[in-house]
């Protein structure tokens, strides 16, 4: 037997180089931090001044004799961004709460019932679904709108978003079902529990799942033109980001309301990535590390 004053010694791990790599990792970082919010950081403070003080200093802050909320105000009585809001919240929520039940069945039915050679037909259904854009189907998805007598509503969007997200969140989904234990499933069988109970049962295991479904399905929606422009062009039914495009096209040179409504589009859409980043980082990277 070899003693401890036998055995060779540990190589010393250089703590100040591993340092210097954490440090350089993190400059890096911040300076795409900057790179990202600067732009918008800019826009805000220049929204809260007056046009000659945007022009004489654009990345000055704001003082007291530059501040001015001239532009917001423009914004509220000339724009219509109060209901552009609600419709868009009206969108959002609904499309994401259908994509959320409707892939969350359908996942859980593709993993727990193996139909032969339908369920191998069906994924891949759904992965043809994520790789092609939902774009290349516009002229037939209007067809499909007047035929039904949506056109122009906002029950059109939530149609067209929920089928656009649903190909995404059963691929997610699924990758979260299969980790959910056999024999949990099985023994709730056992106790007499129907499959809605056994569905109901398996559902807490896969909750990081539904917040990166949600997350994902939430902010293209949000931030979609396209469809609004199309489906939905009318007054009473735009959406923030078509209500700012119009917006930006009617005061091209009142520069405060200019970047006020733009402000207004993009602050939301920030908020809601700060608040549930964390929920899409840590959803993505489980389930498609899983």
């Amino acid at each position: 037997m070899t003693s401890i004053a036998d055995q060779p010694p540990k190589p010393v791990v250089d703590d100040r180089r591993w340092s210097a790599e954490r440090v350089l990792v993190h400059v890096i970082l911040l300076a795409f931090v900057v790179l990202a919010l600067g732009p918008i950081f800019v826009v805000i403070i220049n929204s809260l001044k007056t046009t000659p003080a945007i022009f004489g200093g654009p990345f000055a802050l704001p003082t007291a004799e530059t501040f001015s909320l001239d532009g917001y105000v423009r914004v509220f009585t000339r724009g219509n961004f109060i209901a552009n809001y609600s419709n868009s919240l009206i969108v959002t929520v609904s499309a994401v709460a259908l994509t959320v039940v409707f892939s969350t069945l359908a996942a859980y039915a593709l993993v727990e019932y193996r139909l032969t050679a339908l369920v191998p037909i069906l994924t891949g259904l759904f992965l043809i679904g994520v790789m092609l854009p939902i774009r290349l189907g516009t002229i037939p998805i209007i067809k499909i709108m007047v035929a039904w007598g949506i056109m122009d509503t906002l029950l059109a969007l939530i149609l067209v978003y929920t089928a656009m997200s649903i190909p995404l969140a059963v691929t997610l989904m699924m990758t979260y079902f299969r980790t959910v234990p056999t024999e949990l499933k099985e023994a709730a069988r056992m106790d007499g529990a129907n499959e809605w109970q056994t569905f109901l049962i398996a559902l807490p295991l896969v909750r990081p799942g539904l917040a990166a479904v949600a997350t994902v399905t939430m902010l293209p929606i949000w931030n979609d033109l396209w469809f609004p422009l199309i489906l939905a062009p009318g007054k009473a039914n735009q959406t923030v980001t078509l209500g700012v495009q119009q917006f930006v096209g009617q005061f091209l040179n009142d520069y405060p309301a200019l970047l006020a409504a733009l402000t207004l589009g993009a602050v939301p859409l920030v908020l809601l990535f700060t608040v549930f980043s964390r929920q899409f980082i840590s959803g993505l990277s489980q389930g498609y590390s899983k």
